[in-house]
């Protein structure tokens, strides 16, 4: 049984009101393995974002597709963002463990797929078979989590989920380049299939779940919504990530994937109003605590291409590092962020979750603005400070507002809950992508005096032999500058999300607490 109680001294002004009988949470019994297939499913979904990327010339080599293999990644990224609202719902109307399950198999189905791909057509169609499973992953995983833990118990299992999710990302590459180049390529999907058998094995054994009330089981799902929300999210999404890349921006396929996903919005709009169960309720819009954190978290998405994307590029051409030694410059941050936010409890029991937030954005946009400061061409140590300094920031920010708004809503709620925020953090990544992309390339133009791109440059500075001393430096100051931009607009969007948080936020977050914690219990 749950009660609904406020962070200490605070109204629910602004906030539709919660169900009065909110379903209970599963119990707590046998969930030390749960937590394990949650962390091993976690870090399937995680690791298959970047395993690819150092495979490339193998897969190229044998399959072909040069000109398309871009959308080995566009194509999960497309399925994983544009499901992620669907198996929230999906989860609150049938319960998380059979869509975690059937998200599972999909996966581990198109793993197979992809190991028997015969040409690049064949691969990229069973990677965005692979994305489909993975969006029922990440959201789920996170639903479940909360599930399982009370409130002051939460930082850390979402900090193990971090450090899973971190650890898998920046290894994912190394892990695609031993398979590829002492193995084969295809072993990068096989890898997949006793890890998630696992995974199925762990979730069938152990977790259990609260029985579904027979009103809830009746419930029809918007399939009708459900399809408007994945063609409108395929097409922003395929102008967001192709535009400035394989077509202009001004081009008439970007204007008509744009002007597609606007009308296609429109209608979305139109059939979720008049659903009796819509996939994305209005209030997940209408309540101020859930829409001032998707804007926020939207806000984190965007920022974190400059250091996920650009950080790299800067460390190789600009300091002449390795790309291990790159990868370290990055995988620092990684490695402070889930240690800050597994102490964000002790922040957030003093002052609440909006100023812990705020704490941590604010110190997240000082440690942005420094980037374009540093010397040129600098020690390696130097980025990687500000980069150790970002993570604790961000864990600091990002770790509250999930845990926060995830305690607002009851168990029937949380699904589609998590999955808006999750939603709102890819889709800042998408634009981040498209818009630093334009930027730096804008930049790079500017400074040489023809158009360039920053991939191009990176290419030609790895191979300096056929570049004079002069030419190098002008190169490089080059990316320097490209670079410095995209961080002072990643400080932009982290002011952004700073504005939301003081300005549509509500002071304290309307908590739900369950029966027996001490009241107030943040």
């Amino acid at each position: 049984m749950v009660r609904a109680v406020t962070e200490p001294s605070t109204t629910r002004a602004g906030a539709d009101p919660a169900p009065a009988s909110p379903s209970p949470s599963p119990a707590p019994a046998r969930r030390g393995p749960v937590v394990a297939a949650l962390m091993i499913t976690m870090g399937l979904a995680a690791i298959d974002g970047t395993i690819v990327s150092t495979a490339v010339p193998q897969i190229v080599g044998d399959l072909g597709g040069l000109a398309v293999f871009s959308w080995l990644f566009s194509g999960y990224l497309l399925a994983v963002t544009v499901t992620l609202p669907v198996y929230g719902k999906l989860s609150d109307t049938f319960g998380r463990k059979p869509v975690l399950i059937a998200g599972v198999v999909l996966f581990v189905i198109g793993s197979l797929l992809c190991a028997a791909a015969w040409n690049m057509a064949s691969l990229i169609a069973f990677r965005v078979v692979q994305g489909f499973g993975g969006g029922a992953l990440q959201g789920t995983i996170q639903t479940i989590a909360a599930d399982l833990y009370p409130l002051k118990e939460r930082p850390k299992i979402q900090a193990k989920l971090s450090s899973v999710w971190a650890a898998s990302s920046v290894a994912g590459p190394a892990a695609g380049g031993l398979l590829a180049g002492y193995a084969d390529w295809r072993w990068i999907f096989l890898v997949n299939l006793p890890v998630g058998l696992l995974a199925l094995w762990l979730i069938g054994r152990n977790l259990v779940e609260p029985a579904r009330t027979a009103a809830r089981a009746r419930v029809r799902i918007d399939w009708a919504g459900a399809l408007a929300i994945f063609a409108t999210g395929a097409l922003l999404l395929t102008a967001l990530v192709q535009g400035g890349v394989a077509w202009p921006w001004l081009s008439a396929p970007s204007l008509g994937l744009l002007g597609g996903a606007a009308v296609l919005a429109g209608v979305t709009v139109a059939v979720e109003r008049r659903a009796a169960e819509p996939i994305i309720p209005g209030w997940v819009w209408r309540r101020r605590t859930i829409s001032a954190v998707n804007l926020a978290l939207g806000a984190l998405g965007l920022l974190m291409v400059a250091p996920t994307v650009f950080l790299p590029t800067y460390a190789q051409s600009v300091l002449g590092l390795g790309p291990i030694a790159a990868g370290f410059v990055l995988s620092v941050m990684t490695l402070s962020w889930p240690v800050s936010a597994a102490f964000s409890n002790r922040v957030y029991t003093r002052i609440g979750f909006r100023l812990t937030a705020i704490l941590g954005i604010s110190c997240a946009l000082l440690v942005l603005l420094a980037f374009p400061l540093l010397p040129f061409p600098g020690a390696p140590w130097q980025p990687a400070l500000l980069m150790l300094l970002l993570g604790a920031a961000l864990g600091l920010f990002q770790l509250p507002l999930i845990v926060g708004v995830q305690s607002t809503v009851p168990y029937e709620e949380r699904g589609t809950t998590t999955a808006s925020v999750l939603f709102c953090r890819q889709v800042g990544q998408s634009v981040g992508a498209a818009v630093f992309g334009a930027l730096a390339n804008s930049v790079l133009a500017s400074r040489l005096g023809a158009a360039g791109d920053l991939d191009t440059l990176a290419r030609a500075l790895a191979a300096p032999a056929s570049l004079t001393a002069e030419a190098t430096d002008h190169l490089r100051r080059a990316v320097d500058a490209a670079v410095d931009y995209v961080y002072l607009g990643a400080a932009g969007a982290a002011a952004l999300a700073l504005l939301v948080l003081l300005t549509l936020a509500p002071r304290r977050f309307p908590v739900l607490a369950e029966e027996g914690e001490r009241r107030g219990a943040e």
